[in-house]
């Protein structure tokens, strides 16, 4: 058993409600106690934090590449410790790998890559997202067509198997091409499925809903829109409170009013929370990469095809959460409740997201201007921009 650490900072948000004057006390990578800083106990270690804030670390559930790694060509345990080693650098704690659409083989070389990685418990990693293949054609968006297919039965068993392998598990499906009979038996196997690239209409929502599906894949992108006769999947997941609400933030994929009217919108228990739909762009110097033997193009924040279609996001975390908080105009524990506790809740995370008693112990310090000063993991420091500075 380690030495406690003593963490006091001018103020800690616990993921709902920021507080003075107040320390945690953090034993064996875990949070366990909420104090007055003056009642700091004899024989902890001591990490005091001057003008600065601690937040929770935050979750993002489609993380596709980072640090010049795109997941998809390189799906391997090196591959996810790029990804979360980079993205730990913006304030990520715990994320999920996202394999976007592609073939059985690299599904596989992915999956191994992940239990690796869940058997490891490798810092930053809480698991796979399979976003495809199994979508609306109609609705593909940057996903490669020829790649896009019916979920068939080898399909369906070979998530099945893996779904207590890969830490925490979750798949993107389309109804045109996934039945509510499938939903059922990945949520069975311990997935948590989201439905996304379709442009199925309201009515189709419920009957997936009933059969166990919970989450939306980036809300309005590659979706039903919502329309005065047809609300489609936008509007059935912003009135259908079981659904969780993924949302890019980075003002090219949703327009910003569009994402305020979905936040006043959205009826819960369900949230909307940030994704970043990362490429391998973020953390690297790279001006474009290939996805399914196509080349992206990195130009003025966004990541497109040849033919202008968004292909990811090439945003950070941190950087979303300032979005949604300067230029949404959201009360800062709210965009931080986006980033950290309300994606894990929508993913079940339940040790994540906040710093609470029996909470784990990762959490972002973060500057007066919102500039992060350092990430830790389980109280480990894995990133500090200060060292991080002073060795470039």
């Amino acid at each position: 058993m380690s030495t406690p650490l003593f963490i006091a900072a001018s103020r800690i948000f616990d993921g709902e409600q920021f507080l003075t004057d107040t320390g945690l006390i953090v034993e064996d990578g875990k949070v366990t106690t909420q104090l007055p800083a003056a009642e700091r106990p004899a024989g902890c270690r001591l990490l005091i934090l001057d003008e600065a804030t601690v937040v929770p670390g935050f979750v993002d559930l489609q993380v596709n590449g980072g640090g010049g790694v795109l997941f998809n060509n390189a799906p391997t345990l090196d591959g996810i410790r790029t990804i979360c080693d980079t993205h730990a650098r913006f304030g990520t704690t715990s994320l999920m790998v996202t394999l976007i659409t592609d073939t059985a083989d690299v599904r596989e070389n992915a999956i191994e890559a992940a239990a690796e990685a869940a058997a490891r418990d490798l810092p930053g990693y809480l698991g796979l997202h399979f976003e495809g293949p199994h979508l609306s054609l109609a609705r593909k968006g940057t996903h490669d067509p020829a790649l896009v297919r019916p979920m068939a039965a080898e399909d369906l068993a070979a998530l099945v198997a893996c779904g207590n392998r890969i830490g925490h598990a979750m798949t993107t499906v389309a109804p045109e091409n996934v039945t509510p009979s499938q939903v059922s038996a990945l949520v069975a196997a311990g997935f948590k499925v989201s439905l996304g690239h379709t442009d199925c209409t309201a009515v189709d929502v419920p009957a997936y809903v009933a059969a166990g599906a919970s989450l939306i894949t980036h809300l309005f992108n590659a979706m039903s829109q919502l329309g005065n006769r047809e609300p489609g999947l936008v509007g059935a997941a912003l009135s259908e409170g079981a659904l969780h609400c993924g949302l890019i933030a980075d003002g090219f994929h949703v327009d910003p009013v569009t994402m305020g009217v979905a936040l006043r919108a959205k009826r819960g228990p369900g949230r909307i929370f940030l994704v970043t739909d990362a490429m391998s762009s973020i953390g690297s110097d790279e001006t474009g990469f290939e996805l399914n033997g196509r080349q992206v193009y990195r130009r003025d924040g966004r990541l497109t095809l040849a033919d202008g279609t968004l292909a990811g996001a090439d945003i950070d975390m941190l950087t979303s959460v300032r979005l949604a908080h300067r230029t949404l105009d959201l009360p800062l524990e709210e965009a931080l409740r986006m980033a950290s506790a309300y994606p894990a809740e929508a993913i079940g995370a339940t040790s994540k997201g906040r710093l609470m008693p029996d909470c784990d112990a990762d959490f972002a310090v973060l500057s007066p201007e919102l500039e992060l000063r350092s990430t830790w993991i389980g109280g480990e420091c894995v990133f500090d921009a200060t060292a991080a500075g002073s060795a470039r």
